[in-house]
């Protein structure tokens, strides 16, 4: 990023932050502040070990420095500013999930776009927020969900009953969300029938992910139903160590009690185990979220600011109320007014399609005329140098 490049961006940042409201995190003075500057070359320098103290009211601090990037931290302390991290006093942390579109499973960086990446991104983050909400309990106002600015989303859970986990105590947390070593058998177990006289093998649908793959078992098994026998049949042979034998004595027991799945009864004969196994794989597939372990297992982490510019893309770090989620198009509603409305002269050095607002044209290569948030994201991605007007 050259000089001239480099105090537009410092320039338009500030201009932004000057008409802008960003609101502090909850017990914003016990937490430690960093910022990355626009500096030159193509190194960064993380400015870190502040407190509110030292960089005073956030609005101030934003519109003076401008930075090109702002983080706060998940943890709070007693002396957030002091320059040893033993030194600190950590008190407790918020619980936070980070969801990368570069590390999506079935996405590939180099094949995907910016805007398909994003998509499966929120995606992922429907995903999860249904497990934060119907597993963990979390409620809605006890979570922050921000879009990153960059390459997906961060999730902010502030609910005391995880605010002092440690990093262990987190790092079990991901691997419920990511169903990491899930106990496949331990789904099923035996429990008398209604009459008391019989154990049956029952499967665990009281919550988590036992009630995950009940559902979809229901699901499957109603499926089954519906089809030909011959066809079912055939569906039934398609899942690992099911023969013709097996599926048959798994249909004609759906056959005969066709309400019996919905109870949780899983007496299927011999392939029960394999079938609900199979049913559970999927479920896992597709209802686990693929979120960033190191963020939610360190209890020390800095996080971007919602409502600052992220540096890399001049899109919104945007806070998101849990409604607003699906309707959201960052590539659009992540673009900050006060860079719409002009254009500006940038000379592109990587020509391409550009993702970001309304009309995702091709720039070409050289000195091109584009809207001045093109221009910004162009400058920002290290796509484009900003001309002389």
């Amino acid at each position: 990023m050259n000089r001239r490049t480099r105090e537009y961006l410092t320039g338009r940042f500030g201009d932004y932050y000057r008409s802008a409201s960003v609101s502090p995190p909850p017990q914003a003075n016990e937490r430690e502040w960093g910022h990355i500057p626009f500096t030159a070359g193509d190194g960064t320098t993380m400015v870190r070990h502040q407190s509110l103290l030292d960089i005073g009211e956030v609005g101030e601090f934003l519109t003076r420095e401008a930075p090109r990037h702002a983080y706060f931290s998940a943890a709070r302390y007693d002396d957030p500013a002091n320059g040893s991290m033993s030194g600190k006093g950590w008190r407790s942390a918020d619980l936070v999930f980070d969801l990368d579109a570069d590390h999506l499973p079935g996405v590939d960086p180099e094949e995907a776009g910016y805007g398909e990446m994003l998509a499966a991104c929120k995606e992922e983050l429907l995903a999860l927020l249904d497990i934060l909400t119907a597993d963990f309990g979390f409620a809605d106002g006890d979570m922050q969900v921000v879009f990153s600015g960059g390459r997906g989303y961060h999730v902010h859970v502030r609910d005391d009953a995880v605010a002092e986990l440690d990093s262990t105590a987190r790092r079990e947390v991901v691997d419920y969300v990511r169903a990491v070593d899930l106990n496949y058998d331990g789904l099923i177990e035996k429990r008398p029938n209604d009459r008391g006289t019989t154990l049956q093998k029952q499967l665990r649908r009281e919550g988590g992910w036992g009630r995950r793959v009940h559902e979809a078992l229901v699901d499957y098994a109603e499926d089954l139903l519906a089809m030909d026998e011959a066809d079912a049949l055939a569906e039934l042979q398609e899942l690992d160590g099911v023969g013709e034998k097996t599926a048959r004595t798994i249909y004609g027991v759906l056959d005969r009690n066709p309400e019996g799945v919905k109870s949780g009864n899983v007496e299927l004969g011999p392939g029960a185990s394999t079938l609900v196994r199979a049913v559970a794989e999927r479920v896992t597939a597709d209802q686990t979220a693929p979120i960033d372990e190191p963020v939610t297992t360190d209890i020390r982490r800095l996080i971007r600011l919602p409502g600052s510019i992220h540096g890399g893309s001049g899109l919104l770090v945007c806070p998101l109320e849990r409604d607003e989620v699906a309707a959201f198009d960052p590539l659009t509603d992540a673009v900050p007014d006060r860079f719409r409305g002009r254009d500006i002269l940038v000379d592109v050095e990587e020509p391409g399609p550009v993702d970001v607002g309304d009309d995702r044209d091709k720039v070409p290569e050289g000195i091109v005329s584009v809207p001045e948030y093109v221009g910004v994201f162009l400058m920002a991605r290290g796509r484009a140098q900003k001309a002389r007007e």
